[in-house]
Order: C-alpha cells, then sequence, then structure tokens
C-alpha cells in the first residue's frame, strides 16, 4: 500500500509540475501566433506571403514556357493519318465513246501514312524566338516592379504603425498626468483651497484625454490590421513592434537623395517602357519577315488500297508509295503586311512620347519628395525643440498651480501643449521617413530586395 501511495503522489508530482510549465510558457508570451516584428522582417515575410508576388513569379514562369515553344517550332514534326471511305455511287464520265465509271459503287479504299515535316529557313521562327526571350526580361521587371511596390507599401504600413503606436504611448501618458492632475485638484477641492470649477476643468480635461487615447488604439489596431494584410498573415496573429520613430532622428539626411534625378532609370515603370520599345522594334522585325520566302522539306509514306468490296482493312490487299518534296513559299502580294508595319510604326512613336511624359512626371515627384525631406529635417528639429519647450512650461505651470500662484486652465493648457507638440514631433519623422520610401520607390532602389 506505501508503494502504490508513493506511486500515486509521484504521478500526481509530475502532472503537476507539466501544468505549471505550460502556465509559465503562456505568462512569458510563448504563445502560438504572435511574432516580433521589425521592418526588415516585415518585408521579408510580404515578399514570400503576399499572393501578388506570387502571381508575378508565375507570369515569369508562363513567359518562359513560351520561350521553349517558339524554337520548339524548328523541330521536325511527324503526324500519322488513316482514312476509310466507301465509294457509295462513283461519278460517270460522258464522251463521244459512250460512258465510263469512276471507279465501282459501293468500294472501300484505305489509305494510310506518315508525314514528316522540317522547316529549313523560317525567317519569322528566328525572331519570335528572340522576342521570346525579351518578353522574359519585361516579365521580369514586371515581378520586379510588383516587389518594389510591395516593398513601399509594406515600409509606409510600417512607418504608419509605428506612428500610431507613438500617439498611443503620448496620449496615455498624458490621460495618466491629467488622472494625476485631477486627483490633487478634487483632494484641494474637499478641503476647499481650490473653486469648484477647477475640479470640473480638471475632469475634463481627464475626460478629453480618455477620449483621445480610445481613439489613438483604435488607429493603432486598425495600422497593424493594414500590416498583416500587406504581409499576408492573418489578423490572429499578435505582431509585436519593439520600434519607436524616434529612434530614426538620426537618419533624417539627405545623402541618398542628392543624385535623384540620375538614378530615375532605375525605375520599374521607365524600365518597363523601355522594354516595351525593345519588343515593339522586335515586333517590326518579325513583321517583314512576311515578305522573305520561307522554306520546308516534307516526306511523305502511304500505303493504299483501292477497290475493295468488303469491310476487312485487315484482308486488303495495300501496296506502299513515298514522296520527298521540297516547298518554297515566296509572298508576293499582302496589303496588311504594310498596314501592320504602319501600326507599329505609330506605336513605337507614341511609347516613346508616353516614355518621355513618364520620366519628367518621376523628376517631378523625385525633386517634390527630395524638397519634402528637407523641410522635414528642418521641421523635426524645430518640433524637438517645441517638446522641450512644452515640458519645461508643463514643469513651470505645474509649480504656479501648486504654490497658488497659477490657475488650473493655465496647467491644462500647458498639458495639451504638451501633448501637441509631442505628436507633432513623431509626425514630423513619420512624413520624412514616408517621403523617403515613396523617393526609394521613384528611383526604384533595391534596398531590400535579396
Amino acid at each position: 500500500m506505501k508503494i502504490k501511495g508513493k506511486k500515486i503522489l509521484l504521478g500526481l508530482g509530475v502532472l503537476l509540475s507539466s501544468l505549471m510549465s505550460a502556465n509559465a510558457q503562456n505568462q512569458n508570451g510563448a504563445a502560438v501566433g504572435s511574432m516580433d516584428l521589425t521592418l526588415q522582417k516585415a518585408i521579408e515575410i510580404a515578399l514570400a506571403e503576399n499572393p501578388t508576388i506570387k502571381v508575378a513569379d508565375k507570369d515569369v514562369q508562363l513567359k518562359q514556357i513560351a520561350d521553349k515553344e517558339a524554337w520548339q517550332a524548328l523541330l521536325p514534326t511527324l503526324d500519322a493519318s488513316f482514312t476509310l471511305s466507301n465509294s457509295i455511287k462513283v461519278a460517270e464520265i460522258v464522251t463521244g465513246m459512250g460512258k465510263f465509271k469512276m471507279g465501282v459503287d459501293g468500294a472501300t479504299t484505305a489509305m494510310g501514312g506518315v508525314t514528316l515535316n522540317l522547316p529549313l529557313f523560317a525567317p519569322a521562327i528566328y525572331q519570335n524566338m528572340k522576342l521570346t526571350k525579351e518578353d522574359i526580361q519585361l516579365a521580369q521587371e514586371k515581378a520586379r516592379g510588383s516587389r518594389l511596390d510591395l516593398i513601399n507599401q509594406v515600409t509606409k504600413a510600417y512607418y504608419s504603425a509605428l506612428l500610431s503606436s507613438d500617439s498611443y504611448e503620448v496620449m496615455k501618458k498624458s490621460y495618466g498626468v491629467a488622472q494625476e492632475n485631477f486627483k490633487v485638484v478634487n483632494m484641494k477641492y474637499e478641503v476647499g483651497r481650490v473653486s469648484e470649477y477647477d475640479k470640473i476643468s480638471a475632469e475634463v480635461q481627464v475626460r478629453s484625454m480618455n477620449s483621445a487615447m480610445v481613439s489613438a488604439e483604435t488607429g493603432k489596431k486598425l495600422a497593424m490590421l493594414q500590416l498583416k494584410v500587406l504581409m499576408g498573415v492573418t489578423a490572429d496573429v499578435d505582431i509585436n513592434i519593439a520600434d519607436s520613430l524616434k529612434a530614426y532622428e538620426k537618419e533624417l539626411t539627405l545623402a541618398n537623395a542628392e543624385s535623384a534625378i540620375a538614378e530615375l532609370d532605375n525605375n520599374s515603370s521607365i524600365r518597363q517602357l523601355d522594354y516595351n520599345m525593345t519588343l515593339l522594334e522586335r515586333s517590326r522585325k518579325l513583321l517583314r519577315t512576311n515578305f522573305m520566302p520561307t522554306m520546308a522539306v516534307q516526306l511523305q509514306g502511304q500505303y493504299q488500297s483501292y477497290g475493295n468490296m468488303n469491310w476487312n482493312v485487315f484482308g486488303y490487299q495495300y501496296s506502299p508509295s513515298a514522296t520527298l518534296a521540297l516547298a518554297v513559299q515566296v509572298p508576293i502580294f499582302h496589303a496588311d503586311n504594310w498596314t501592320k508595319l504602319k501600326k507599329n510604326r505609330i506605336q513605337i512613336s507614341q511609347l516613346e512620347d508616353t516614355r518621355l511624359n513618364t520620366r519628367r512626371q518621376l523628376a517631378m515627384a523625385a525633386e517634390s519628395y527630395k524638397q519634402n525631406m528637407a523641410s522635414n529635417i528642418a521641421q523635426v528639429q524645430s518640433n524637438a525643440e517645441a517638446v522641450k519647450q512644452a515640458d519645461k512650461a508643463v514643469t513651470i505651470s505645474s509649480k504656479r498651480y501648486e504654490v497658488g500662484r497659477g490657475t488650473v486652465l493655465e496647467l491644462n493648457q500647458s498639458e495639451t501643449a504638451l501633448t501637441q507638440a509631442e505628436l507633432t514631433y513623431v509626425q514630423s519623422i513619420y512624413d520624412f521617413l514616408k517621403n523617403r520610401a515613396d523617393l526609394d520607390y521613384t528611383l526604384g532602389r533595391e534596398t531590400y530586395l535579396k
């Protein structure tokens, strides 16, 4: 009995230890469905999981298959055929010597053969092979453009999540300060040191800060949800971002924006237009092949049997035949060939104008982002100093109120000014980072592409 009791106690001890261990893991935040996120990790997950990128990659695969189909047109083709026909009533030829039937009524004819075709000179196929290779480059550039666009969206969504998180922390801190001030004012009101107006003003301030904090919390959740959607993860995944916009203040520089205009050739839209121009020029060469002769050799072998009065194809008497033919086709006049060439020339001219206009617009956008970044740097420096001054003003107004030299309205105004200064400060950092992300996208920079 003692041994059984010890075993029971030992089993209960092991079970209790397992439950405590599982509980400790949950308390330590090791729950399934959570992740610590950085900007680099967010981009990597988005590039791996976002459906848009997968569609672009599959488009490249389709173009590669089309390239194989193009050169396979030069390979010989082999076809087999078998024909079985019955002449129910054959035609008659009427001459001066009488009537002659062209066969026997009710006779069955069987014919089977194999045909081998081999193109010897096919300029259209040669140009099409080159066209498909250039089409692959266009598809790859489109895939690159999709990646750059996704990186831009994820980067701005990440910074937006930081902005909403920092704004929430500012409002949360302001709400805590408002609560502390209300406690102090309420205590003074209860002992008759301040008027009811001061108490009401402090209470209004608390309620106002609470409403702003709730709105900031909602904005934070929506920003996180947008980031999850772009990353391609489900909404139930808990994201932890140990980052802040203030940590990027040292990165506020124009060092990577000086040569903005010179880098426009890396823009994905410009490069896609260039590849489209190459395709149109290749299409012009392909259209010109319509004026060139083609040559092919054909080898055909047949077995045929005529005049059979039954359907037993295995009992027929077959006779073999074979032919070797060299086919040369020379186009003499096709009016639509000239029309197609004219259409191609107009398309090339149209694309040249489109590229010129696109480059001008991108240059203007890049210069705009550059100017905005310079303005943002000045704003961040000014707003940082404003935060220091507003914080000092809060300290002074608090001391003045404690000694009875100031009013609660003055205290509330100083706290509101500090909150606004901190929000403006993080907003100016966000504006710089957003403009920098848009500039990188406009210039086609592949900073995060592996």
